[in-house]
């Protein structure tokens, strides 16, 4: 076992928990998402103990966090909205130099790769011009809901494991974030159960679409991967500070993302190399 991913869990199922923030963002930081993205497609293969090796802690560092960050992150936004997204805003820009590095931009971008990149950036940054709300808390849960649970947990997980694109903001887009936050933390376990399949299952299929792509089209792929992440930065930003002492707070915090970010680029890449 990995038991070194217990920690990449916790990062990575935080930010899972934060609407515009990707984990899969996230994983490439950590320096583990062609793994994670070759482990879940692999888990059912001759090597699965190996996969498996990888993906137990990981899983488990994801859950934990999701599960223990779940109220903080809502007092978070409840209380520091601004300054809490300004810190993942300076984490998502501390991403960037790792994903250049990864996709080694500097020797293998050409035009197409710009294209697919201005692609992406535009694919996210659109999302920007909706206007999603949490949505009110479902009560009266019904056969229907739980088809719309699976299906939202299908698409956030499916959204989840692609870089740039958070999870957690589809569930805004779909009017579930509220229900399912909600079921989080007071333990509702039928719908937590119903929609963590969804989550497995969107989870399986979109690795499969992801690592055909890095298999054969490695470049164009990391190029709209960047461009999906910098779009996000568009979608995270959530408008200048009012006032004098938010203002110093949302720098504060912005750096602090910028410089973990560095951080833990500077902890895993140097590992690799």
């Amino acid at each position: 076992m990995e038991w070194k991913n217990i920690y990449r869990g916790l990062i990575m199922g935080a930010s899972d928990v934060i609407p515009g923030v990707s984990g899969g963002t996230l994983a490439v930081l950590l320096g583990i998402y062609d793994r994670l993205i070759t482990s879940i497609n692999g888990f059912l293969s001759k090597e699965w103990k190996k996969h498996l090796g990888f993906l137990i802690p990981l899983g488990i560092g994801i859950l934990t966090a999701i599960f223990l960050l779940a109220n903080i992150i809502e007092w978070l936004f409840e209380h520091y909205p601004g300054p809490t997204q300004f810190f993942f805003l300076g984490l998502i820009l501390g991403v960037l130099p790792y994903l250049f590095y990864k996709a080694d931009a500097k020797h293998s971008f050409k035009v197409n790769h710009l294209i697919l990149l201005g692609i992406g950036v535009l694919i996210v940054a659109s999302m920007g011009f909706f206007n999603p709300n949490e949505g009110t808390i479902i009560e009266d849960v019904t056969g229907s809901t739980y088809v719309m649970l699976f299906f939202s947990g299908f698409v956030a997980s499916s959204a989840m494991i692609i870089p740039g694109i958070s999870g957690s903001f589809m569930l805004l887009l779909l009017g579930m974030y509220a229900t399912i936050i909600s079921a989080i933390s007071n333990l509702q376990l039928d719908i937590i159960a119903v929609t963590g399949m969804g989550i497995v299952v969107g989870i399986v299929v979109m690795s499969k679409v992801i690592n055909y792509f890095l298999s054969n089209y490695y470049t164009g792929t990391f190029a709209i991967i960047i461009g999906l992440v910098i779009g996000s930065i568009f979608v995270v930003f959530p408008g200048w500070p009012t006032t004098t002492p938010l203002l110093i707070l949302s720098v504060a915090t912005f750096a602090a993302g910028l410089f973990v970010a560095y951080i833990l680029g500077r902890v895993e890449y140097k590992e690799k190399a």
